[in-house]
């Protein structure tokens, strides 16, 4: 099963990796977050673990598998017959960037996740979009 979504973003490539990848700070600006706990020592990195708190879902622990610096990073998370990965994939344009964001789903449970969880996926694929084009294009991105 596959969710994603993209959105375009009026602000520099290096302001939106900076807010994009600074996880920790992501439920300040999207309510898809409760809580983004590192597990470890320096930024967002190959290898980086987080603790993630989402409203209606159990915490989970995600560990980034891909990390190109200033470009995308990948983190996977499973639990209960699902393997979850999500995927950040920032493109330069003329004017900004586009983001693409992504959640594969896999397992032998996924299906029924799909089913019981599909729709709340895509809210809140969409929501953490268009959360973070609002946290780049105002003052508040660090």
């Amino acid at each position: 099963m596959r969710f994603e979504t993209g959105v375009d973003i009026d602000a520099a490539a290096e302001r939106v990796w900076r807010v994009m990848t600074d996880v920790a700070r992501w439920p300040e600006f999207t309510p898809t977050m409760t809580t983004v706990e590192p597990l470890g020592d320096g930024p967002l990195g190959l290898d980086g673990r987080f603790r993630i708190k989402q409203p209606g879902l159990p915490p989970m622990v995600w560990q980034v598998t891909e990390f190109t610096d200033g470009v995308s990073f990948a983190w996977q998370a499973t639990g209960g017959g699902v393997a979850t990965v999500g995927t950040h994939v920032l493109t330069p344009r003329e004017s900004g960037v586009s983001v693409l964001l992504g959640i594969d789903q896999s397992g032998p449970l996924a299906p029924l996740m799909s089913l019981l969880a599909g729709g709340r996926t895509r809210r809140y694929v969409r929501t953490e979009a268009e959360s973070l084009k609002r946290r780049c294009e105002s003052g508040d991105a660090v």
